[in-house]
């Protein structure tokens, strides 16, 4: 009788600790798939729809940007507004090149630009009805054929702080465009130029908000 006892107490302690187990594995994989997150995850060599967009669409935006650039050529300005104009053509007409490079080995199109009419020997007029046409003034921080022609055919005292004004939203919808790329991308070279932008066109905010102030 004791015998038979001791066989169904080791026999329901075994089944306890099984069934313990088997919820603590059940547990431990819960876990493990709460701690996989929602990111994507960075790839040396894969690339999603989201780099896709962030090249294609940050090459037309910083494309904008040059634009207004060359807007200050034949202008009067400040020397500190005139550096910081050179400093955006430096970085940005490469960045331009390395997303078009990135979008060719992907076998996607490379976006038309206000650049390539500029290149072709077109005015910025012919620029500004095309830019219309192809419909990127809804991007974050785009200026309008609009601004583009009230920018143009500004007076020289009114024409550097307007261009400080429309540069600084312009480079907040470049950061917004670069944050999504950081959360959503793929591509490792695409995230960590997303970053890059985020940090200089920051920085460029704060110094063209103190031109602005000063």
């Amino acid at each position: 009788m004791h015998t038979k006892t001791r066989t169904r107490a080791l026999s329901a302690l075994a089944l306890t600790l099984a069934l313990g187990a088997g919820l603590t594995a059940c547990g431990d994989d819960a876990a493990s798939s709460g701690n996989s997150g929602s990111a994507t995850e960075v790839s040396t060599t894969e690339h999603n729809d989201a780099d896709v967009t962030f090249a294609s669409d940050m090459i037309t935006h910083h494309a904008q940007a040059l634009s207004m650039v060359d807007l200050t050529l034949d202008r009067t300005l400040d020397p500190e507004v005139q550096a910081l104009a050179e400093d955006i053509r430096a970085a940005q007409g490469p960045e331009i090149e390395t997303m078009a490079d990135w979008l060719t080995k992907w076998g996607e199109e490379v976006p038309e630009t206000m650049r390539d009419h500029a290149n072709a020997g077109h005015d910025m007029d012919d620029m500004s009805d095309n830019m219309d046409d192809m419909g990127h003034d809804d991007m974050p921080g785009m200026m309008s054929a609009d601004d583009m022609d009230a920018l143009e055919n500004a007076s020289d005292a009114a024409f550097q702080d307007m261009w400080l004004e429309m540069m600084i939203e312009h480079h907040e919808g470049a950061v917004e465009m670069a944050e999504t790329e950081t959360e959503d991308g793929q591509f490792k070279d695409a995230v960590d130029l997303a970053g890059q932008i985020i940090d200089a066109q920051k920085q460029e905010i704060d110094t063209m908000q103190g031109l602005l102030d000063s």
